[in-house]
């Protein structure tokens, strides 16, 4: 397990960034902040420094689409990398084209692809 590592979640629901967190946690040590919206995850943005994104395809909050928040960084702003969380093959392709790294689903979390996939970029 790695000794660090700063997780943004956007837009997950209660139940999936408890998820999402506590297996970011378990696997690689890292801590995981949220934000519901896209408004919230560019203010935190700019506030903190992350090692990875993790953009809902949905934002639970509002229904906005999470891949916006690629649009909405200011100039100059250099995000860390931006991963889709997203069971729809379709989604994953639009992220990446859009500039997101390859993502993954919900229902893979915890899987040994995640695990390697993410391990990029949490250590």
């Amino acid at each position: 397990m790695a000794n660090s590592g700063k997780v943004l979640s956007v837009g997950q629901c209660s139940f999936d960034h408890g998820s999402i967190s506590r297996f970011l946690k378990q696997s690689f040590g890292a801590t995981v902040m949220a934000a519901d919206t896209l408004t919230d995850a560019v203010e935190q943005i700019g506030r903190e420094t992350y090692d990875l994104i993790l953009v809902n395809r949905i934002l639970d909050a509002d229904g906005s689409e999470g891949l916006q928040l690629l649009k909405m960084l200011p100039e100059g702003v250099t995000p860390p990398p931006v991963m889709l969380v997203s069971n729809y093959p379709d989604a994953q392709a639009r992220a990446v084209s859009a500039g997101a790294v390859p993502g993954f689903g919900k229902s893979s979390l915890q899987t040994p692809a995640t695990v390697e996939l993410l391990r990029r970029y949490l250590g």
